[in-house]
């Protein structure tokens, strides 16, 4: 039995994203990997098939995070722009929170990664594209039940709070 299947892989996912976040892809060695899963290469191999795979495999746990944030905070709201709302002022909770780097790992990675992780950098844009869908899908939803002008383009509108939202993460990350 390799040493991903007796940890938790969550808390493997965990360590790993901490510290691709706060280091980047590229200046993670596996070494430090190694270290901070306490697990040997051959195990990280086995469980994940490259550094890349383990980056993915993090990537991964951070979007399916990011979307449950998400989705918790409008179903807890009565209406998709209050919940909007909600999210946002989430953000700016952030600044209070020990985040492992001052850039969201969306951004870091984007501006880290080149054409030799062509596979990362899709992941990151499918991430992307899947929250500007669910933000436009807010304000659809937001002129179905009357709360958004129709003569209104949402998925202008959710482009838009798209780029806002990278921004605030940026921005009110802790340095």
């Amino acid at each position: 039995m390799n040493r991903a299947t007796i940890y938790n892989q969550q808390d493997l996912l965990e360590g790993t994203l901490h510290l691709f976040w706060q280091k980047g892809f590229h200046a993670t060695s596996l070494k430090e990997l190694e270290e901070a899963l306490d697990m040997r290469p051959s195990s990280i191999y086995e469980a994940f098939g490259s550094k890349d795979g383990l980056f993915q495999e993090a990537l991964d746990y951070y979007a399916r995070k990011a979307m449950v944030e998400l989705d918790r905070t409008l179903d807890a709201n009565s209406s998709p722009l209050l919940g909007l709302a909600a999210y946002l002022r989430l953000l700016g909770g952030l600044r209070d929170e020990e985040l492992p780097s001052r850039a969201c790992i969306l951004v870091k990675g984007l501006l880290e990664l080149g054409e030799r992780e062509q596979s990362a950098l899709h992941k990151f844009e499918r991430m992307l594209a899947g929250l500007e869908t669910h933000f436009t899908n807010c304000f659809t939803e937001s002129q179905r039940l009357g709360g958004l002008d129709k003569q209104l383009d949402p998925v202008r509108f959710g482009r838009r709070l798209q780029a806002k939202v990278m921004g605030l993460r940026a921005f009110l990350c802790p340095g």
